[in-house]
């Protein structure tokens, strides 16, 4: 079922009770009034966490403890480096590897995204500026690790070729993350299309470092993963009520206006949207 030329969008919901992700093989969209999902696909919500905090928390949170946790299997010590930190996903995976006592480095596309990270608490140990050309990425990190290079890197895209699509210019390229891989290092990524060629693999041999794709959609599609999907869900409420995540919320939208606000960060027009039913 998962080779569909059409997918229902709006899958992170919150109702009235309960709020979950709906499965990526659903035959319904999240943007309606009232819609029908297995309970195996649905955690409480905390009542001191608002509806909006809860959706738009629940699909990213999923994905940084995929990231860190599942696919780089994070440790206290290590240095992580979060591309694109001040998106709604870079966030939690910036709070969520501060909270298990990892240093973390984060790349900010303007100046705006530089002024918020600087500001995160608790901070970030160098915020790179890949808006500037007087910045490079990769003597930024190995200055910062003393030539070690990072541990994890978690990307939010990469550049496969030297000349890429406007939208792609904050991209780093996939030979400068090879070069700042730490050994034994893990660089997840969210390129489904990544391509590695030979000389790329012999780096990756060298360093004994690893590549795992980010996809948090296969937690659906295995019914032996699904207490631990659920144990994942229920732990970033958790957090959220705590005050360990915090996510940077938008002005959530109408339902009416869910369409457009799809195409706009379809168009990288906006990072995230959250629809409300009035």
């Amino acid at each position: 079922k998962l080779e569909k030329e059409h997918v229902p969008v709006g899958r992170e919901i919150a109702g009235v009770v309960l709020q979950g992700i709906l499965p990526l093989d659903a035959e319904q969209s999240g943007l309606c009034s009232i819609v029908v999902t297995d309970e195996y696909n649905l955690v409480q919500k905390p009542e001191k966490v608002s509806w909006v905090e809860a959706a738009a928390v629940i699909k990213d949170g999923l994905r940084a403890y995929t990231a860190l946790h599942t696919l780089a299997r994070m440790a206290a010590g290590q240095t992580v480096l979060v591309l694109d930190g001040a998106g709604p996903f870079g966030v939690l995976a910036i709070q969520l590897a501060h909270y298990h006592g990892v240093k973390v480095l984060a790349t900010a596309s303007s100046p705006e995204d530089q002024t918020f990270l600087e500001e995160l608490r608790p901070s970030v140990a160098r915020v790179i500026r890949v808006w500037d050309s007087k910045q490079d990425l990769v003597d930024s990190c190995l200055e910062e690790t003393g030539g070690l290079g990072v541990d994890i890197i978690i990307d939010s895209g990469v550049r496969l070729y030297e000349e890429e699509p406007e939208a792609q210019r904050h991209c780093p390229h996939k030979h400068d993350l090879l070069t700042l891989l730490s050994v034994g290092g893990h660089w997840v990524t969210t390129e489904q299309h990544l391509q590695l060629d030979p000389p790329d693999s012999h780096i990756l041999f060298l360093k004994a470092a690893s590549l795992s794709f980010l996809n948090d959609e296969v937690w659906t599609t295995s019914r032996a993963k699904q207490g631990r999907y659920l144990h994942i869900l229920k732990d970033v409420m958790d957090k959220l009520c705590t005050g360990t995540f915090r996510p940077q919320l938008v002005d959530p939208v109408p339902l009416y206006e869910a369409t457009v606000s799809m195409e706009m960060v379809q168009r990288k027009q906006a990072r995230k949207r959250i629809a409300v039913k009035l």
